[in-house]
C-alpha cells in the first residue's frame, strides 16, 4: 500500500488529458432559501420545536372560530398562566398567532396561512 503525502494529489485523483469533467451534483431544480428568508424560517421552527408550543396552536385551532383566551388553555396544558403567556407570546412573534386584547383578556389565533407557508418550504 502506497501513501501519499498530506495535500499532494494522488494520480487516480486527477482526470486523464481530453476527459470530460463529470460533475458530482445534481442541478438544482428550485430556488433555494435566500438568507433572509433562512433567518425567518429558523425562527418559525424554533417556536414550534416545543411541545408546548404545537400543543397551543393545536389548542388554538381546535376552538371554536379557531381562537382561544389564555384562561381556555392553562388547564390543558397543565402550565401556569405566566408559562402559557410566554410560550403565546413567542408564537405571536414568530408570527404563527394574532393577539387580541379584549378587556382583561387575551385572545388568540392562527394566522392565516401561516402553517401552509411554513409547510410550503419544506416541500418540493
Amino acid at each position: 500500500m502506497t501513501r501519499t503525502a498530506p495535500g499532494a494529489v494522488d494520480e487516480l485523483d486527477v482526470p486523464a488529458a481530453g476527459a470530460e469533467a463529470v460533475t458530482c451534483c445534481a442541478p438544482l431544480v428550485r430556488e433555494p432559501l435566500s438568507a433572509e428568508d433562512a433567518v425567518v424560517l429558523a425562527r418559525t421552527l424554533k417556536a414550534v420545536a416545543d411541545p408546548a408550543r404545537l400543543r397551543l396552536l393545536s389548542l388554538v385551532a381546535s376552538h371554536d372560530g379557531g381562537e382561544a383566551c389564555v384562561c381556555d388553555l392553562t388547564e390543558p396544558l397543565g402550565l401556569s398562566q405566566p408559562t402559557v403567556s410566554h410560550h403565546l407570546k413567542v408564537l405571536v412573534e414568530a408570527g404563527l398567532l394574532t393577539r387580541d386584547k379584549r378587556g382583561v383578556w387575551a385572545y388568540y389565533a392562527l394566522v392565516p396561512g401561516a402553517l401552509d407557508s411554513l409547510a410550503g418550504v419544506l416541500t418540493t
